[in-house]
């Protein structure tokens, strides 16, 4: 079995883009975060739109970090994103949950 590299494909253009897609839906939608070790749970409003955008993101990222579990569900009021990563993946995997919640405002 081939091991899947702790990696990010993208170029530093791609990836600055891509922070702010992802700063910009948290910053929209995001309304819970829950963490363990290795791995995290977000929740966005329910909003269509939003669920749609939280499933491109998940796909994009599953590209570029294909070391990183994304599973996009949709639930009573919320759009959740669970994402897992392997051991050695874990500080991107809080990198990446930081960037969502960097500008959220979770009423909190």
């Amino acid at each position: 079995m081939t091991e899947i590299p702790i990696a990010c494909t993208l170029d530093r253009a791609q990836l600055r883009r891509r922070g702010e897609d992802i700063r910009a839906l948290g910053r929209a939608a995001l309304t819970a975060v829950e963490r363990s070790e290795r791995q995290a749970v977000l929740r966005f409003r329910p909003d269509p739109e939003i669920h749609e955008q939280v499933k491109a993101i998940a796909a994009a990222e599953s590209e570029c970090c294909a070391f990183l579990d994304f599973t996009v569900a949709q639930e009573p009021g919320a759009t959740v994103v669970t994402i897992a990563s392997p051991p050695d993946g874990a500080p991107i995997l809080h990198e990446l949950v930081d960037l969502f919640s960097a500008d959220a405002d979770r009423g909190g």
